[in-house]
């Protein structure tokens, strides 16, 4: 297949029509280094501010829990000197922008300060945006976000914009990639959920102060599900570029479902679920199965016709169809998923509880729909952060139960390798039977469901 680039639609943001912002990693200003933000009284504080709009220990947390201030050390160990080599690269892994790209903040040499260290990992600025134009200007009397913002400060309060920065490195975006080569030659197998690594960040942040503007106030169901739309946008991105999407005479095998190919001989490894037949490889799907729980939330009418545009696309992949019959599927899904993903950006709409969601991911299970590691994967991380928030609205009673059972999902996955769906599935059946309200025709949060009387 010669895939070809297909243009995404802007993005808008949740005050309306604007220009995509850009990411820091593209941004035409100077980054002054993250020592900047250290001061005591400024975000270096020990402990959090009773009388700030801020909690201004958000350096310190960064720098002693968030595993993005040690990204840059992992270039300096053993397995990284491993993967230069195997890799070819021309220099150490500490100092290629393969790697640097993604482990620290690594803006042209021109645009670095005197006070930058390009050794601090993934620091304020490779998220906050390099702060020439807004770090002395965001602490003055009568300044505003939007000031702020138009002045270079990435908005991550934005639900979209937040999936998209954090997806630029946890997935790829035309910048930077990781391909099958980097992961064949040691590079872990990415995998991402907005919701479960927002959680594990951790976040350093009010929510409950200036409005709703504050980042934590959007809801959470709302972000995971922003979250999934920007991740499928995301891997058709990818798939369509033919830089990225094609490795030689093969597609780009990191977009595909790793076990399809790496499994025991003596191990049968196909599932109808695709209708594609064995030995067909297919794309990694994960988040095109979450969505489409979403998309059945929110416009049942229109649900069937967006699972046609997946399953359509899977089938031409794995088919003799042409090139530009392919490219075109890939540009009428992304073009659907765009829709909704303005749709979602806009409000609950239908995603006013996380019951009904946990049900359906819960039910994808009946359906074979998580033989696949992958899917299985990121419908555990959806599965926990919705039985987060439905515990945090309408406080389970038996959590102790339930977390028996996701730990159970959890050591289903704990091998790629030996990952037996059946007992994920059992797993999730335990799941089910745990949560409040499961008598016949009810959903987990004790509403009826469409089978109820």
């Amino acid at each position: 297949m010669n895939l070809i680039v297909y243009a995404l639609f802007g993005l808008l943001f949740w005050t309306g029509a604007c220009a995509e912002p850009e990411l820091p990693v593209a941004s035409p200003h100077q980054t002054v280094g993250t020592v900047n933000c250290a001061s005591s009284t400024c975000h270096g504080a020990i402990t959090p501010w009773e009388k700030s709009s801020v909690l201004q220990n958000e350096y310190t947390t960064w720098l002693r829990l968030d595993r993005h201030s040690q990204a840059y050390n992992v270039l300096l160990n053993e397995k990284s000197r491993n993967m230069a080599v195997a890799l070819g690269l021309k220099q150490p892994a500490s100092q290629s922008s393969l790697c640097l790209n993604c482990h620290t903040h690594n803006p042209p040499v021109t645009l670095r300060g005197e006070r930058f260290v390009a050794t601090e990992g993934v620091g304020c600025e490779a998220c906050h945006g390099p702060a020439e134009q807004w770090i002395a200007s965001h602490t003055a009397q009568g300044a505003t976000h939007e000031d702020n913002v138009a002045r270079g400060l990435y908005p991550t309060d934005r639900s979209v914009e937040r999936a998209r920065l954090c997806l630029s490195c946890h997935f790829g975006d035309d910048s930077r990639f990781v391909t099958h080569r980097m992961i064949a030659a040691g590079h872990p197998r990415l995998s991402f959920e907005l919701g479960t690594f927002s959680v594990l960040a951790p976040a350093h942040y009010k929510t409950d102060v200036n409005g709703p503007r504050r980042k934590g106030d959007a809801d959470a169901l709302q972000a995971w599900a922003i979250g999934q739309a920007v991740a499928s946008e995301q891997l058709l991105t990818v798939f369509a570029n033919p830089k990225q999407g094609r490795d030689g005479l093969f597609p780009e095998l990191a977009l595909f479902d790793c076990n399809a190919c790496h499994h025991r001989m003596s191990e049968k490894n196909y599932s109808p679920r695709l209708g594609l037949g064995p030995g067909r490889i297919h794309l990694n799907d994960s988040n095109l199965l979450m969505l489409r729980a979403i998309i059945a939330l929110i416009d049942p009418a229109g649900s069937g016709a967006f699972n046609n545009q997946v399953s359509a696309l899977h089938v031409a992949i794995s088919s003799n169809a042409s090139d530009q019959e392919t490219v075109g599927l890939a540009r009428t899904l992304s073009a659907t998923i765009h829709r909704y993903l303005l749709q979602l950006e806009q409000g609950p709409v239908g995603l006013a509880e996380s019951g009904p969601l946990l049900q359906s991911l819960i039910n994808e299970a009946g359906a074979d729909n998580y033989t696949d590691y992958a899917d299985a994967e990121q419908a555990y991380m959806s599965i926990s952060s919705l039985t987060a928030m439905l515990n945090h609205r309408s406080g389970l009673k038996n959590v102790a139960e339930i977390n028996r059972h996701l730990a159970l999902m959890r050591s289903a996955l704990a091998d790629q390798e030996r990952y037996k769906p059946a007992t994920f599935r059992l797993a999730l059946a335990g799941l089910r039977a745990a949560m409040p309200g499961q008598e016949a025709g009810t959903e987990p949060d004790g509403r009826r469901n469409a089978n109820g009387r």
